[in-house]
């Protein structure tokens, strides 16, 4: 492919500082006041000044945010009324849940879940064991004659 310009390598031969003016100013970090965060609280307060929030210079200074613990923080492992209504059948054909009195028992840590949505419907009596259910989620369970039973997390 033809090249419709020089190379500034080429051209410039023998310039010394091949554009950059004085000697060392495209050279390490000198010219440029430091590397990195170095002299927020110096020369460079007025970066902070602009681009910071101000009176915490967020987020040039300050601790940020907190992590917590592994031990205490839970994965959630949801689902939904919807998916938990298609699959009650197989389920059942599978012996993973159990039928008392005409409703399918479904103890959801046992299936490797801890959360239940409300996202979709459902039309079929179920009771179900588990830690933690949205408000609709019961509403709905409620409303196709089951109910919400919740357990602990043992840890």
């Amino acid at each position: 492919m033809v090249r419709r310009f020089k190379r500034a390598v080429k051209y410039r031969r023998g310039s010394r500082t091949h554009g950059w003016g004085r000697v060392g100013q495209h050279r390490k970090s000198g010219g440029s006041g430091g590397k990195g965060m170095v002299g927020f609280h110096k020369h460079k307060w007025s970066l902070v000044m602009k681009y910071g929030e101000s009176g915490t210079g967020w987020p040039f200074y300050g601790k940020h945010g907190f992590k917590q613990p592994p031990t205490i923080t839970v994965e959630w492992r949801p689902i939904n009324v919807g998916t938990l209504a298609e699959v009650v059948r197989e389920l059942k054909s599978e012996g993973k849940i159990r039928e008392e009195g005409g409703k399918y028992v479904v103890n959801l840590l046992e299936l490797g879940y801890n959360k239940l949505l409300g996202g979709g419907s459902i039309d079929v009596p179920v009771i179900v064991y588990t830690p933690v259910a949205s408000r609709t989620a019961v509403e709905k369970i409620q409303r196709a004659g089951g109910e919400v039973r919740l357990v602990a997390i043992h840890r």
